[in-house]
């Protein structure tokens, strides 16, 4: 047994007395606010107990004064973020296929370099056999061996070239294809490709999380950019995107104290307002919609400033018995009826 193996040993016991010390300080402390007894939320309160990492720290205080919880995606986010290792992650398995592949592609090459270098010696020597032709006398046949035995090792170096080749194009396409794959497995799982704004499987799993946890003072409000249609028909899919782009930034940039911003589904955005109420809800979505009709975008083919970006909203609160379908159709009506009574407006009218 080496030092190191008994130094660990020696410390089994202490270490074992920190972690049942640790455990029951973090349970009492999810329970408290609501947290469910999953690993990752285990993980994370053992971490937060353990005041090893103040950042860690600081981001779960200022959550739980936001949400009196931390919600599901906010925990697997700070997770990711300052406890997790990234092999532990989903994306563990592409990245060994990664570097496995990118192995095999070495070897490849080095033994096509190998079998290049073999062959460069071969064609150096029979060089070397023909350049004595005229000095030795060879006969008629010798130089005919030699030609014949140039061309079966040009034949064979020729089809280990090619293989290799083909190796080589079949395996930088999966390389990039994996590269894509980990690039959008590391993010997309919680956000949404075009705009950057969290995406509709956050925006399930936070709100199931808050009315579960936390429901007092829940806000929705849901936001539906006005007339979308006419932007893709009239300038193209292009500018239509990024119309969309310019919207999800706008929201997510005015989003404080515990607001969260989701790409909703097309056209529709919804953010998350936590411990707050009707009035002041409204009131944000009120500084959301004029911070919208402020936006312009110039479109580079017909030369042409586009400066007719507005949105509807729909702004509701969580009632007593009220579960996730309900606060979202509350929602969803008002926002219909915005539209009904001309589009860039809120309703209610008033908190």
């Amino acid at each position: 047994m080496t030092e190191k193996d008994e130094s660990q040993l020696a410390a089994g016991p202490a270490l074992m007395q920190t972690a049942a010390i640790r455990l029951k300080q973090a349970v009492p402390l999810m329970l408290k606010h609501r947290i469910p007894t999953t690993p990752t939320n285990y993980a994370l309160w053992y971490a937060y107990v353990g005041e090893q990492q103040p950042a860690l720290n600081r981001a779960i205080d200022e959550t739980i004064n936001q949400y009196q919880t931390c919600p599901p995606v906010t925990s697997e986010l700070l997770y990711r973020e300052h406890v997790a290792d990234p092999l532990e992650l989903d994306v563990r398995d592409m990245r060994q296929n990664l570097e496995a592949m990118v192995n095999e592609l070495a070897h490849q090459l080095q033994d096509t370099n190998l079998d290049a270098t073999a062959f460069q010696q071969k064609i150096d020597a029979n060089f070397a056999k023909l350049g004595r032709i005229e000095n030795e006398g060879f006969t008629l046949e010798q130089v005919l061996a030699l030609v014949r035995n140039l061309v079966k090792e040009s034949d064979a170096i020729r089809a280990s070239t090619s293989y290799f080749t083909g190796q080589l194009s079949k395996a930088q396409q999966e390389i990039d294809a994996l590269k894509t794959r980990l690039a959008e497995s590391e993010r997309d799982v919680l956000f949404d490709a075009l705009t950057g704004c969290l995406n509709r499987r956050a925006f399930d799993a936070d709100l199931a999380g808050m009315l579960s946890q936390a429901p007092d003072g829940t806000c929705l409000i849901l936001c539906d950019v006005d007339h979308f249609k006419s932007f893709n028909d009239n300038y193209g899919h292009q500018l239509g995107d990024q119309v969309l782009k310019l919207v999800g930034r706008r929201l997510s940039d005015a989003c404080r104290d515990g607001v969260k911003c989701y790409r909703y589904g097309g056209e529709e955005f919804a953010l998350l307002v936590p411990a707050s109420n009707l009035r002041i809800a409204r009131q944000l979505a009120e500084a959301l919609r004029r911070g919208i009709e402020k936006l312009t975008l110039k479109d580079r083919r017909k030369d042409e400033r586009i400066d007719n970006i507005s949105a509807s909203f729909g702004v509701a609160q969580w009632q007593p018995k009220m579960d996730s379908r309900a606060l979202i159709e509350a929602a969803d009506k008002l926002m219909y009826e915005a539209k009904r009574l001309g589009r860039n407006r809120v309703m209610p009218i008033s908190g």
